[in-house]
């Protein structure tokens, strides 16, 4: 599986960042953003993400247990990720996986600088998160599912990785004219991820409607 760079479609090419696009931008600008490291981790972390993104509701829906191993796909700043390891505890473990080095860089910082022992960042290959077979609850993918090629085999990897019973979950923007994230033509209606997940074996179990601006849908292995 080969990953477009940001103008077509996740986690980006190279040395930039994976995911999780905020304000609307173009194509152009979407590109320029993501060549600027440190534009692009502010527009991350910009307060104003969370009026619509809606951070604390989101993982209380993923009702997260102790113990449990999410991998967060295309962490980016560690927007979730940094959330994430309040709920899963010391014996839990939150993968932050990005293909970028200088995101991973960042981040590692925020780990070193919050004390966090059960985060651990993944600098992984555009086709290959890089993560052990069987070793994962659930995949998380927030704003990035849309930037990913060859999502067939990224799909069959997961299913790989994946623990029994494990889940896939799918936050991305709506196929619509929206005040925020990428142009409509780069995203993925929630009727064609639907199918294409239920294709390559997968079955929807869960959706929430509490976005605005985004469909919230959980998998798992049919």
């Amino acid at each position: 599986m080969k990953i477009k760079p940001i103008l077509p479609l996740l986690i980006l090419s190279g040395a930039l960042p994976a995911s999780q696009d905020v304000a609307r931008h173009t194509q152009e600008e979407l590109h320029r953003l993501h060549q600027d490291t440190k534009a692009y981790i502010a527009s991350l972390e910009d307060p104003q993400r969370d009026a619509y993104q809606k951070p604390h509701e989101v993982v209380t829906a993923l009702d997260l247990k102790d113990g449990e191993v999410i991998a967060d796909v295309g962490a980016g700043a560690g927007y979730f990720s940094l959330r994430f390891a309040n709920h899963v505890g010391e014996r839990g473990r939150v993968y932050a996986v990005d293909i970028s080095p200088d995101m991973v860089r960042h981040l590692n910082r925020r780990i070193r600088d919050l004390k966090l022992r059960n985060v651990v960042t993944v600098l992984a290959e555009p086709d290959d998160p890089l993560l052990p077979d069987g070793s994962i609850d659930r995949f998380f993918l927030c704003n990035t599912w849309h930037h990913i090629d060859g999502q067939s085999r990224y799909l069959a990897l997961m299913k790989r990785i994946l623990k029994p019973g494990g889940q896939v979950v799918m936050i991305d923007f709506q196929k619509k004219e929206l005040p925020v994230g990428p142009p409509v033509e780069m995203k993925i209606a929630r009727e064609d991820l639907i199918r294409q997940m239920e294709t390559n074996g997968f079955r929807l179990v869960k959706e929430h409607n509490f976005l605005p601006y985004q469909y919230f849908l959980i998998f798992a292995v049919q």
